[in-house]
């Protein structure tokens, strides 16, 4: 009721921005190697085409593999497919959503990445013609949207992929039309006033932004030169700013949906990198970025639902995560080849990944060598803290838990530090409201983006406190730059993880630690250890979930698809739980989730002690 009383005070006057979430100042990184050039440019770029993710020898390779190999036979049957679908659909026009040209953009990566790759392998000139139609089409359109960069790059991306794949065959008139765009309409507009945000950020616009200026500069290097250095020097400067974000553990701060965005442009630009230069540059040897690879296949829980926490979406997808066979081709690890899921029919494989054409390249470059497995027990700091713990392959309780720290003010953050998810029998127990629809949110006005503690973002539920398993002090909203850390972590049979949560309460508590223990197969313990002082009014503890509720003595027994969890407060079982019903949720904007609901334990002063404050809840399943 509090936030939707505030909701209604609010003027409808709210401007909308496209400010990344975070502000927070971040040190120089570890720089990439950086030689470019106009003379390294005419020395050491490829002077033929393809040489963008493809050269004659890779792509010898990928026509060999095409014989021998099943998975790239079936996923070039999965393409060819696609691209039969594309040739129906008519072409694409300058359609803007809101303040976005971004899915023009991506359905134009997308049909670049098949219908180019398809003609490279079977110089189809039905093909061939519809890439030259697909390209005049969006070189003709006005602009390609520069107030929204990302339109831009993904836009340049596929023109660049177009004109390289298809080397010479496509008319004289449709290749200068192409890198005119490329100049005038992708790599100019970047250049022009104070050089954009993206260009050092620390979030996926640097990835997609600086990945799609490199590809436009390669392809247009021989046109001018000059901007091609300049654009691509930029780009190896910004690009380690956003790499950084990895460290130390590979953790993507943004969660794992935005770890396939923003990785996926990272890896195609190494990629195309070292087939134009003999180099990436440092790219794919960047501290903890290979890592990163655990933290995407340890970010699915047994249900198939991500562990969803910053702006991350729900579920993984159904076809191979064409981003981590990058990271299989790298490391020759099988564990990163979803080989099951790739050999899914043609047909079920569905409408492939707009960046299938690079992916069909690392497909037939894996080589296998030793397999690795995932551990049991996983920390992963940085920005965005993070633990999990996990059952194992085989575990007939299908065990997974995943908790967090970290800030609001992180890119895509929330304020949900603490929070944690739980699975147990097949049932998320335990939910993350995940993400919602940034453009039905920002065509009412409101102002999503910006993370200032009085900011609007955290008035709703899938980005506040109220929506998360964690701990609310005096009913307020956390401090949106409290950055909660990992404070110890603990492997074996019963691994532990603690965070310090006292800096995102500010001066309402004089400290609080959230202490993490997987106790057997089938329980997880939160303990929480705080010290009040006379501005502590009440705490809090919060689990969100979508079960059915049975408020018993000294806890409550949760339901749903036939199977229970219990809820048990060891240390105050004399406080009954009480349960807040959010669905409908608490403001129209807010993202609807059947059956959500809130059940609390709420501590009021008079209970809580002048000295240390221990609270044990555990969760348990059935042995």
């Amino acid at each position: 009721m509090k936030q939707r009383l505030l909701f209604l005070a609010l003027a409808l006057v709210w401007l909308s921005t496209d400010v990344v979430a975070s502000e927070v100042q971040h040190p120089d990184p570890v720089k990439l190697e950086n030689p470019i050039s106009v003379s390294y440019l005419k020395s050491k770029l490829r002077k033929s085409t393809p040489r963008l993710i493809l050269t004659p020898a890779i792509e010898k390779n990928l026509k060999a593999k095409l014989k021998s190999d099943p998975i790239v036979k079936n996923y070039y049957a999965a393409m060819k497919l696609n691209a039969a679908a594309i040739m129906k659909e008519p072409l694409l026009s300058r359609e803007v959503i809101g303040r976005r040209l971004l899915a023009t953009s991506r359905e134009m990566l997308y049909r670049m990445n098949i219908l180019a790759m398809i003609y490279r392998l079977e110089k189809d000139a039905t093909v061939l013609k519809r890439i030259d139609d697909e390209l005049k089409a969006v070189c003709n359109f006005s602009d390609w949207n520069p107030s929204h960069y990302l339109d831009v790059a993904e836009m340049a991306m596929a023109v660049a992929i177009a004109l390289d794949w298809t080397g010479n065959a496509l008319p004289a008139s449709t290749i200068e039309l192409a890198k005119n765009a490329l100049i005038e309409k992708g790599i100019k507009p970047s250049f022009t006033g104070s050089e954009p945000s993206w260009v050092n950020g620390t979030n996926n616009w640097n990835q997609v932004c600086n990945g799609g200026m490199i590809a436009a500069a390669i392809a247009v290097a021989e046109k001018d030169p000059e901007l091609s250095a300049k654009t691509i020097r930029r780009a190896l400067d910004g690009m380690p700013y956003s790499l950084a974000a990895y460290g130390p553990d590979g953790v993507y701060p943004e969660g794992a949906t935005y770890w396939g965005y923003g990785t996926s442009f990272s890896v195609y630009t190494s990629s195309l990198l070292q087939s134009a230069f003999g180099t990436d540059f440092g790219i794919s040897k960047y501290p903890a970025f290979i890592e990163s690879a655990n933290f995407r296949l340890l970010s699915v829980a047994p249900t198939g639902w991500f562990y969803n926490f910053a702006d991350c979406g729900d579920r993984s997808g159904r076809a191979g995560d064409i981003t981590l066979a990058w990271f299989a081709q790298q490391t020759g690890n099988p564990l990163y080849l979803e080989r099951d899921k790739f050999m899914q029919s043609p047909e079920d494989l569905g409408k492939l990944s707009r960046l299938a054409g690079g992916g069909l390249v690392w497909l037939a470059q894996f080589s296998a060598k030793a397999s690795t497995e995932l551990p049991l027990a996983w920390k992963g700091e940085g920005e965005n803290p993070i633990v999990i713990f996990r059952g194992g392959q085989n575990d007939p309780r299908k065990f997974y838990f995943g908790g967090k720290g970290g800030k609001g003010t992180v890119n895509h953050g929330n304020m949900d530090a603490g929070s944690f998810i739980f699975e147990l029998d097949g049932v998320r127990w335990s939910v993350d409201p995940g993400n919602q629809s940034y453009h039905e949110i920002e065509r009412t006005g409101f102002d999503l983006w910006r993370s200032c503690q009085d900011c609007q973002r955290w008035l709703l539920l899938t980005k506040n406190n109220y929506g998360h398993s964690t701990i609310t002090v005096n009913d307020a909203l956390h401090v949106n730059d409290g950055f909660a850390s990992l404070v110890n972590f603990r492997d074996g049979e019963k691994p532990e993880a603690t965070f310090d949560l006292g800096p995102v309460f500010g001066g309402k508590l004089d400290g609080i630690t959230r202490r993490f223990v997987k106790e057997n197969g089938h329980s997880i313990l939160i303990e929480d250890k705080f010290k009040v002082n006379d501005s502590t009014k009440s705490v809090t503890w919060q689990l969100i979930t979508t079960a059915d509720i049975e408020i018993t003595k000294g806890g409550a027994i949760l339901r749903q698809d036939g199977k229970q969890l219990k809820l048990e407060n060891l240390t105050h079982p004399e406080i009954t739980v009480s349960v807040i019903s959010l669905d409908p949720p608490p403001m129209e904007l807010d993202r609807k989730i059947d059956n959500l609901k809130r059940v609390e334990i709420r501590l009021p002063a008079y209970l809580l002690k002048s000295g240390e404050t221990v609270l044990r809840v555990r969760l348990a399943g059935g042995n």
